[in-house]
């Protein structure tokens, strides 16, 4: 049986010193890659929100044209409970505001 010989006690410590330098460096990328991942995810949960943003500055701007129409400004009233002169205001008990019929 042949015995089976130990490697130089140089060429160990060179081994076990490039395995720390290679672990070293390992360690060193976490951090970055851990921030790398949470502002990626950061990125998009902002570009959802600047969509969402962006959808309701799409309907305030359709509101502010509607604006200076009469027929706004007269939905606007009704909606308030105005009439107009000579007409007459019924209120009806218990319908939901949705089911309410269209005064135009």
């Amino acid at each position: 049986m042949a015995r089976k010989r130990r490697p130089a006690r140089s060429t160990l410590l060179v081994r076990w010193l490039g395995a720390s330098v290679l672990a070293a460096i390992a360690l060193a990328y976490v951090q970055p890659l851990r921030a790398y991942l949470a502002a990626r995810s950061e990125v998009a949960r902002s570009k959802e929100a600047v969509a969402a943003l962006e959808r309701t500055n799409r309907s305030l701007e359709r509101r502010v044209e509607l604006a200076g129409t009469e027929d706004f400004v007269v939905r606007e009233a009704r909606r308030l409970g105005l009439v107009k002169p000579g007409e007459r205001l019924f209120i009806i008990q218990g319908a939901e505001p949705e089911k309410r019929p269209s005064l135009r």
